[in-house]
């Protein structure tokens, strides 16, 4: 695949309707600045020159103010878990079994958790964000406040990511006086042809920029970590993110359970918390009631809602890694079940 070629068909954003001017003349846009001047050896005119190209996008903070993960359960399962996912799940697993095979076996991670994390995030890479990476870390950076400090830090680590994979203008050498990666995005490519989602995530797996540069990898051995059009990549990326925080090969990642009619603190304690705080041992104690006689294997108790009942279950510490990925029960509990419908018809 000659990357060079599509890159600027694939990865454009709406350059059509982008003015610049947004975020020039502002003293926490000059404080940034200096931050990339005084930490990271950027060239000040060159970061101007990048910030001066970011809009403004009200869009983003709209988006950022209604997450689906805000959703009950039960509208929230509506929108991820459908038949028509779980097909086109088995079929991207048949369509890369071997890389499939490949990753489970070097990380551990089941190929149907795989398959489900993609297909939750960008439905197998057919909708991968429409922003541009820069216009969404910038806006939310800088004008929106309950999260200002992360994203303004994704925004530093968009700008060394851009240095070290020799996005444009960072594409020449020393150009911000880092050592680069090999040129993963290729110098037809500039910071302000990157698309992602509201929040500034990238690629298959929607890695934002501290993931990318952390967890993603090359993995067809190609000399370049490309996410967003290298599928390879991408399912070793996505295997790779799963092994370094923490996935137990081969451990269960959730059950039902039952309560008995005595358990009344269940209620109070379910969805409390998404990290393992008591073992098995101890809900049995509090009430849950359980097949799983491994008293010292750690769990939380979640509760989901539906139309006919209350369900009850046991997340394992496999169950909160795929909450690293996106913090939220629903999530993880949305790629359990696409997970499974894929995993019964392969």
């Amino acid at each position: 695949m000659n990357y060079k070629k599509v890159a600027c068909s694939t990865l454009i954003g709406f350059a059509f309707w982008v003015t610049a001017g947004d975020y020039s003349n502002r003293v926490d846009v000059d404080e940034f600045v200096a931050t990339m001047v005084n930490e990271h050896g950027f060239e000040t005119s060159t970061v101007r020159a990048v910030l001066d190209q970011a809009v403004y996008q009200q869009g983003i903070i709209d988006a950022i103010t209604r997450p689906a993960e805000k959703k009950p359960w039960i509208s929230y399962r509506a929108i991820f878990v459908t038949p028509k996912r779980i097909e086109d799940g088995v079929q991207f697993a048949r369509e890369n079994w071997t890389t499939l095979q490949s990753a489970e076996e070097e990380f551990g991670v089941p190929i149907e958790i795989i398959v489900a994390i993609i297909g939750v995030e960008t439905n197998y890479g057919r909708n991968m964000g429409s922003y541009r990476v820069l216009d969404a870390l910038t806006t939310l950076g800088f004008d929106y406040p309950p999260r200002a400090k992360f994203f303004r830090g994704q925004l530093e680590e968009f700008f060394i990511l851009s240095c070290e994979e020799r996005v444009e203008p960072f594409n020449a050498d020393n150009a911000c006086h880092r050592e680069v990666a090999g040129g993963t995005l290729g110098t037809s490519v500039s910071i302000g042809d990157l698309v992602g989602s509201y929040a500034g995530a990238m690629g298959y797996g929607q890695f934002i920029p501290s993931s990318y540069r952390n967890f993603a990898i090359d993995y067809d051995g190609d000399g370049a970590r490309d996410i967003w059009r290298n599928v390879v990549d991408a399912i070793g990326s996505v295997s790779a993110y799963f092994k370094d925080h923490g996935w137990d090969r081969g451990e269960p990642v959730i059950a039902q359970v039952g309560v008995r009619t005595d358990g009344d603190s269940i209620d109070e304690l379910a969805n409390s918390s998404l990290t393992p705080t008591k073992t098995v041992a101890e809900w049995k104690t509090l009430g849950i009631e359980t097949q799983d006689n491994r008293g010292n294997a750690y769990a939380s108790v979640f509760r989901f809602e539906t139309e006919d009942a209350t369900n009850y279950y046991l997340g394992y510490h496999n169950f909160y890694v795929i909450t690293r990925y996106n913090i939220s029960r629903l999530y993880a509990k949305a790629v359990v079940e696409v997970a499974d419908g894929i995993a019964a018809r392969l």
